[in-house]
């Protein structure tokens, strides 16, 4: 197995008639996935999508891949093939487009209808290029067959690329649900087509290989959101991800046998079941849905509510909802909350504080550890393996998971057939070369995360990050003191404001005379320069608060000469 080598030096160039394949997303985290594959001279990129920030990123909205490797190439850039539309594979296409607008974007009708939404928002018209499962289209030099694969979003695709070099197949996310609400099922048919042809080198969804067995149907949710509508009395809130059309569906279909109106809240979950149901993939009863006016208007046993929020994000309208900031709904003893959406890793802090705080607010609240009202989109162990006994591929790379995944799904490979030395673990930046049917690591390029924070793009790195974690955790504290510019003597202060550490206003009478005594040692030691001064300041403030306090706040020292 060819383990991540973070030692890697930039890469060679490309052999003559080799396949390069640099992940620049997806790999050691869930989202910014976006993977490069470059053939004599051209790029095609797939997926280009977002990174949601946890904890230990305060203040950052979104992170973005690291375009840097082929800022200067963009010229070269085919297409970007887009498997399917959740944020994390089309999140960050807007980013890219605002350096070079006239790269293609090929993907499915409701891929595409989602990007383009986001797009017009930005004035961005881009170039479309609706494809379908079954079609071929050649962009560049490079050949690419698409597949249908079953999601928790419609109209899901896997791409299979040719080069001279050889087939790829890059499955995007997928599952094998044999009872789709749509009727759309993964084409294990067309992929062991492929498989009988050769596959080179698979790339291929990660995230539950940790799981055994096999993917529930989501139509066993039905029944479940049935029993509670039949059983809730009062309103019924029902949080679940903006795109899942098929769980939409379900709660409008609950809805309307329990004779409720409808009405979406959250400015994505609106947009995206316009789209849905103009694209005829939502069918919803006439009169069914309605404004929140007029929901709110209507007996508490008459309403439910489909709103954004199931992950904890404190500015989604389920989140607002619970701490009482949104405008026209407050939680009341009585209502119905249904969280209908798995954990995403690294957000389950977040979505247990909404709970408790919804459930203090006298709510009851569903989810997925107490009812079946959530099936992953992703397919576990047992699918994966028939997936890589289908295909039979000759190379292997994990893609879609945390280390974990990865590593789990390099296993079942193993298990399955693949040679140990071709299965192959990337870290996001790896650079593997596809050459005579052997799929190698030559390299790597850098690949950091680029944070959005605000309309800063990259502005914020991971020093301003520790600053703010640091800010956190112990608070600020800013020293001012007034010194002689001759001698160096204290003439004024020293004076300490603080943030976040205390709230008594005296805390700091001990350390003013420690300050102002380190000062003068230092003047009588000949030091003069304002920032050696600062530095005997910060020093010991920074001294004193751990001996009294055990505390590490960011301390700002100012020496203002007269």
């Amino acid at each position: 197995m060819s383990e991540a080598h973070p030692e890697l030096a930039d890469p060679p160039p490309l052999p003559a008639g080799g396949l390069r394949v640099t992940p620049l997303g997806g790999l050691g985290a869930i989202g910014r996935n976006m993977t490069v594959f470059e053939y004599d001279g051209k790029l095609l990129i797939v997926d280009c999508g977002v990174l949601f920030p946890d904890v230990e990123q305060p203040g950052v909205d979104l992170i973005l891949p690291d375009f840097a490797s082929i800022l200067g190439r963009l010229a070269d850039v085919q297409a970007i093939v887009l498997t399917h539309g959740h944020e994390d594979h089309i999140g960050a296409v807007p980013y890219l487009l605002a350096q070079q607008p006239d790269i293609p974007l090929v993907g499915s009708q409701f891929t595409l209808a989602l990007v383009e939404a986001k797009l017009a928002e930005r004035r961005i018209e881009p170039f479309s290029l609706t494809v379908h499962e079954g079609r071929t289209e050649r962009l560049g030099p490079f050949t690419c067959e698409f597949f249908a694969v079953n999601h928790s979003i419609p109209d899901a695709l896997a791409v299979a690329i040719r080069t001279p070099a050889g087939l790829v197949l890059h499955t995007g996310d997928f599952k094998m649900d044999q009872l789709p609400l749509d009727g759309r099922i993964t084409d294990l048919a067309g992929f062991a087509r492929l498989g009988a042809m050769g596959v080179d080198l698979l790339l291929s969804d990660s995230t539950n290989a940790e799981i055994p067995g096999f993917v529930e149907p989501e139509k066993e949710i039905g029944p479940v959101l049935d029993a509670i509508f039949a059983k809730a009395r009062g309103r019924i809130i029902v949080a679940s991800f903006a795109s899942h059309v098929h769980r939409v569906q379900q709660v409008l279909d609950a809805a309307y046998e329990h004779d409720r109106k409808v009405a979406f809240i959250g400015r994505s979950m609106v947009r995206n079941m316009g789209i849905a149901r103009d694209l005829g993939l939502l069918h919803i009863p006439g009169g069914l849905v309605v404004g929140l006016d007029e929901a709110t208007a209507l007996p508490p046993d008459r309403i439910v509510l489909m709103s954004t929020g199931s992950q904890g994000e404190p500015m989604s309208a389920l989140g607002r909802m619970a701490t009482g900031d949104h405008r026209h709904i407050t939680i009341a003893p009585g209502d119905t909350v249904v969280l209908a959406s798995s954990l995403v890793p690294g957000n389950e802090t977040s979505v247990y504080r909404v709970i408790n705080q919804l459930s203090r607010a006298g709510a009851f609240v569903v989810h997925k550890d107490v009812a079946k009202v959530h099936v992953s989109g992703h397919s576990p162990a047992g699918e994966l393996l028939v997936l890589l006994n289908v295909v039979k591929p000759r190379n292997f790379v994990p893609v879609h998971g945390e280390w974990r995944h990865l590593r789990a799904h390099a296993r079942l490979a193993i298990e399955a057939g693949v040679d140990q030395d071709r299965v192959i673990i990337c870290e996001d930046g790896d650079v593997v070369d596809l050459v005579d049917g052997r799929a190698r690591h030559v390299g790597h390029v850098k690949s950091r995360y680029v944070y959005v924070d605000g309309l800063a793009v990259g502005d914020v790195g991971e020093s301003l990050l520790t600053e703010r974690r640091i800010l956190g955790d112990g608070g600020f504290i800013a020293a001012t003191v007034v010194v002689d510019s001759v001698t160096g003597k204290v003439v004024g202060g020293p004076s300490i404001s603080q943030k976040g550490f205390s709230e008594d206003p005296t805390v700091f009478n001990p350390v003013l005379p420690l300050i102002a005594e380190a000062l003068d040692r230092a003047a009588t030691d000949g030091i003069t320069d304002p920032h050696q001064l600062q530095q005997v300041v910060r020093r010991t403030v920074g001294r004193w608060v751990n001996e009294a306090y055990r505390r590490r706040p960011m301390i700002v020292p100012t020496v203002v000469e007269v």
